[in-house]
């Protein structure tokens, strides 16, 4: 493992967690590829560019920027070993040559400068220790005037996954999902936030705009209800509870997701998130 600042987002990605998303990769490209059109549309890909994909997981966003860049490449960074082992190996099953994979801590990786025209992420940069520094590092790698894209979780009750854990909280130790401020899946969940961060780390131009997607989270209730709960907040979760609480929690969830069945029986729940764009200035005086 290469060195990283966050040692404790590490460890989980090497972890259960990198390994639960390893295993179900189909699944979680299900619940969050809604967001892949947006984000790679405000990235503006051309079919040379040089593509930066920070928090990359198991390589969906990877392999469509490759693809958009036929005449360049794309690159996927990520700490977790478990995920990027699926990614290399989806990449050249479906042949995809101009994809390649890192693993890495992107708040400190050793970024050739001006190495990438676009830096894209779904759902990757959440996790920095120190925000300001990783999308600093993150800057040095652009081309002067190149673009950020980000998708990250607007905040957590205006998600239909959040909502439907909640309602348990009668039954399971439910807190709060994440701190504003700290490593977590909601520490960008506020435009001011997000804005504050960019501007120390150096970019200019920045926008936010919401983006809502329905993600399929099972093949009816009871499977959604089993697959939320083996999420890392859900195994959390039921490892505090015995097993007659465990029981009830799973009916209760259960229950709570058969209002979100479409037709055919799949379970598709509203995400709520932000997606950004930045630019690295073009000159040192920080005009775009």
């Amino acid at each position: 493992m290469p060195d990283v600042v966050n040692t404790e987002q590490a460890q989980a990605w090497n972890g259960p967690e990198g390994s639960h998303w390893a295993r179900n990769q189909d699944r979680w490209n299900a619940v969050n590829e809604g967001f892949d059109e947006p984000l790679l549309k405000a990235a503006g890909i051309s079919t040379a560019h040089r593509v930066l994909d920070i928090g990359c997981g198991s390589g969906q966003t990877t392999r469509l920027a490759a693809l958009k860049a036929p005449r360049g490449g794309a690159l996927g960074l990520d700490l977790s070993g478990p995920m990027l082992a699926e990614a290399r190996a989806r990449a050249e099953r479906e042949g995809i040559t101009n994809a390649s994979f890192t693993q890495g801590d992107a708040q400190i990786h050793p970024f050739e400068t001006a190495a990438f025209d676009a830096v894209i992420s779904r759902y990757g940069v959440m996790f920095f220790a120190d925000p300001v520094a990783a999308f600093a590092n993150v800057g040095r790698a652009l081309v002067p005037g190149g673009r950020l894209v980000f998708i990250c979780p607007a905040d957590a009750p205006r998600n239909d996954w959040v909502v439907a854990m909640a309602a348990l909280r009668d039954i399971l130790p439910v807190g709060d999902f994440g701190q504003p401020g700290l490593p977590g899946m909601f520490s960008l969940a506020g435009p001011d936030r997000i804005r504050e961060v960019l501007t120390a780390a150096g970019f200019t131009g920045i926008t936010v705009s919401q983006a809502q997607a329905h993600g399929v989270w099972g093949q009816g209730a009871e499977d959604s209800a089993e697959f939320l709960l083996g999420t890392g907040p859900g195994r959390h979760l039921m490892e505090q509870a015995d097993a007659a609480a465990r029981a009830h929690a799973r009916r209760a969830l259960t229950d709570h997701l058969r209002a979100h069945e479409a037709t055919g029986g799949t379970v598709r729940l509203l995400s709520t998130s932000w997606l950004v764009t930045a630019h690295r200035p073009t000159d040192p005086s920080g005009r775009p």
